[in-house]
């Protein structure tokens, strides 16, 4: 028995197919859903609703931005605590058995098997889907940028975290040096480059994927999400990252 039935429908969502901007939007983390076929993993409701199992907030975003940039937005529908498409199949993150203080005893102990069908079901669909938009893109002479989004906690085991925007990138800076330059003339939030995370911490495979290994400009934005728990919050972070990114896209080709 596979993981998703087909009552579940695709892993990969695809919204706003035939924009014309230049930018895909990437939603790894947008969804908390579990597949009916894995339960609860063994968590409590308290777990499931937290970030462990996505980054709440980002999907909402998201789909702000893709309307203000007239982007594509491609996300996946499942939880990451199933398989976390920004991590490859090798990576122990990908199926983690323990996030931040939660064990998750549905991830413990999988063996090959096990690991292969959550790949199979989950991470391949997404990687190919977006494989193909960045493939069809570039085959129609209109190359796209690739901006990855997602969110991050107020508090990370006890300790606050000051940074409000990370502004991440992996070997090419060209986009996130000019969004950087462009918030540096701007007040409304603390942002800072590869933080909370950077790409030492492997949180930049889509990016190196989908956008490093075809050349193209390419960034991952993070959000600390008590700024966009709320829909009044969520509108004025996409309006700042709109922003940035139509500062920033003229100046990278």
């Amino acid at each position: 028995m596979g993981i998703l039935t087909g009552e579940e429908g695709d892993p990969v969502a695809l919204e706003n197919s035939a924009a014309r901007g230049r930018v895909i939007l990437v939603c790894e983390h947008a969804s908390r859903l579990l597949p009916k076929a894995l339960g609860t993993l063994g968590l409590t409701e308290e777990a499931l609703a937290s970030h462990i199992a996505w980054d709440p907030g980002a999907l909402a975003v998201s789909r702000l931005m893709a309307r203000s940039l007239d982007a594509t937005l491609v996300f996946q529908r499942f939880s990451r605590l199933v398989y976390d498409c920004n991590r490859p199949p090798e990576s122990p993150a990908a199926m983690p058995e323990k996030s931040e203080v939660f064990e998750v005893p549905g991830n413990a102990g999988l063996d090959q098997a096990a690991r292969d069908a959550r790949t199979e079901a989950l991470y391949l669909p997404f990687r190919k889907g977006l494989g193909r938009l960045v493939e069809n893109r570039i085959a129609e002479g209109r190359p796209p940028v690739i901006v990855t989004m997602h969110s991050f906690t107020p508090v990370y085991f006890g300790k606050p975290r000051a940074v409000e925007i990370g502004i991440l990138h992996d070997a090419d800076t060209r986009l996130a040096d000019a969004m950087l330059a462009a918030a540096g003339e701007k007040s409304l939030y603390d942002t800072r480059r590869n933080e909370p995370y950077g790409p030492e911490d492997g949180v930049t495979h889509t990016l190196k994927e989908h956008g490093l290994a075809n050349g193209l400009p390419n960034v991952m934005i993070e959000v600390r999400n008590d700024l966009i728990k709320d829909e009044a919050g969520q509108g004025v972070v996409a309006d700042y990252l709109t922003g940035l990114l139509l500062e920033s896209l003229p100046k990278v080709q």
